[in-house]
């Protein structure tokens, strides 16, 4: 078995709930084979509060994140990235900074819980689900054969892990068949 620890970058555009979700969500589940990182290309600057509420209420690290920019991670001296996941339809389709190390990507798109409006009660619901969404990718993500399957193979299954329950419809689309 391998020692490698594979960096992972879960990018969103204001990057305060469904990247926050994801990064908390594999540094446990993934705890010494995969460290996980968020980043947003407009970040917010501040974590959306029921990201926090719902990774405490699942038993998720929810202290000590930050809404930060994805230059962060495109600097001499940043984590070089083995994956970059793309997790809101927006910033898959920004033009990217060149990551250092030719990660591997996949979009891996879910509804913004954020731009839920109603009731906390609606509010936390939606944050639940997109954090229900994310595991489950992050469950199928955790049990591929990371250090025995080829390149080609990988991106498949990163393709297919973004279209499971809870896609966004631009998921759905760029990962149709083509005519």
């Amino acid at each position: 078995m391998s020692d490698h620890v594979y960096n992972v970058l879960f990018l969103c555009t204001g990057n305060s709930a469904r990247s926050i979700l994801a990064e908390s969500i594999l540094n446990k589940e993934g705890a010494g084979r995969f460290r996980a990182y968020s980043a947003g290309s407009q970040p917010k600057g501040t974590v959306n509060p029921f990201a926090l509420k719902v990774l405490a209420a699942l038993d998720y690290p929810a202290e000590g994140f930050r809404s930060k920019s994805w230059d962060e991670f495109a600097v001499p001296g940043a984590p070089e990235m083995d994956f970059v996941f793309t997790v809101c339809d927006s910033a898959a389709g920004e033009a990217c900074p060149v990551w250092p190390g030719n990660p591997m990507t996949a979009h891996w798109g879910i509804e913004d819980p954020a731009a839920i409006e109603g009731s906390d009660i609606d509010r936390e619901r939606a944050f639940s689900s997109a954090a229900r969404y994310m595991k489950n990718r992050i469950d199928a993500f955790l049990n591929l054969p990371h250090a025995s399957i080829d390149r080609l193979a990988l991106q498949h299954h990163l393709k297919r892990i973004g279209s499971t329950e809870g896609a966004t419809s631009a998921v759905l689309h760029q990962n149709a068949p083509a005519a």
